[in-house]
């Protein structure tokens, strides 16, 4: 395999030949749902819209589909792969299929959970098929510690990729959509069928685009703080919601007020900016 070469991308058969090599039984604990669809990960790398001179960060790379679709288009693609024996037997399969393109990939056998910058290289954009059981976390965790990391195309629960790019006022905005829209603008950009995945997943699949902004003025911590609380009751209004977080329902209601935000709106109506300006406001920006 070769730039503009996709021959060598991994179909069902393949997927099935590699995992029975490999004693593979894919896990739910895992989040484990390999493609075999050369279309699919075609599609996932002209969504990512990758620079050349991208350093790609792929989380739960699996048998290599994507890993193999990407190498073509990027300088580097570094690979986390938390199963030791998946991560042992990439570098070997990408040398089998696409040998001119080997030594663009590392990979990583570490949890994406606790990975750092330093091991990853400083990483631009990350494109992945992320584990269902966390792939928030892990999207959170990223956006946190990489900060060289523009932007992101992540294919995840249908469900959760509509909470990750809800704006207010939408009946799943909540806490992962705050928290997100914190460090990047999310958009649901596009739907995956079941049918490309082995095993076929209970749910539908989507594909969410990140664009990473510029940092808002105020303490990440201290914000996390209020959103988490601001979402604990959701059927409360914020001056109810925030009693305990501002020590009492009318100094919430004060801080609100000097916000500019009514104290009888309801968490699930602010955007990232009106947090912002509570955290400031309440003087939690510096703790």
């Amino acid at each position: 395999m070769t730039e503009g070469d996709t021959s060598a991308l991994l179909g069902p058969a393949d997927i099935r030949r590699l995992a029975e090599e490999l004693g593979v039984r894919p896990t739910k604990k895992l989040g484990q749902n390999f493609v075999h669809d050369p279309n699919t990960v075609r599609r996932i790398v002209a969504a990512a819209a990758l620079d050349r001179d991208d350093t790609v960060l792929e989380v739960g790379p699996g048998l290599g589909s994507l890993t193999l679709a990407l190498l073509p288009a990027v300088e580097r693609v570094v690979a986390v792969e938390i199963d030791p024996v998946l991560a042992e037997r990439l570098p070997r399969t990408v040398a089998e299929r696409a040998p001119d393109l080997a030594g663009r990939l590392t990979v990583v056998n570490g949890d994406a959970l606790r990975v750092t910058a330093d091991q990853l290289g400083h990483p631009t954009a990350l494109v992945a098929n992320l584990p269902y059981n966390v792939s928030v976390p892990v999207v959170l965790h990223l956006l946190a510690k990489l900060p060289t990391m523009a932007r992101a195309l992540v294919m995840v629960q249908a469900e959760v990729a509509d909470r990750m790019a809800a704006g207010p006022g939408s009946k799943v905005y909540g806490v992962p959509s705050v928290k997100i829209a914190w460090y990047a603008e999310a958009r649901r950009v596009a739907t995956v069928p079941r049918s490309v995945f082995w095993p076929v997943p209970n749910v539908d699949s989507a594909l969410v685009l990140l664009t990473r902004r510029p940092t808002p003025d105020a303490d990440r911590h201290s914000l996390f703080q209020l959103v988490d609380a601001a979402f604990a009751q959701r059927r409360k209004t914020l001056r109810a919601a925030l009693a305990s977080w501002a020590g009492s329902a009318d100094q919430a209601a004060e801080i609100l007020t000097r916000a500019g935000v009514d104290p009888t709106m309801r968490g699930e109506t602010l955007t990232v900016s009106d947090y912002v300006a509570i955290t400031r406001m309440a003087g939690k920006d510096h703790p």
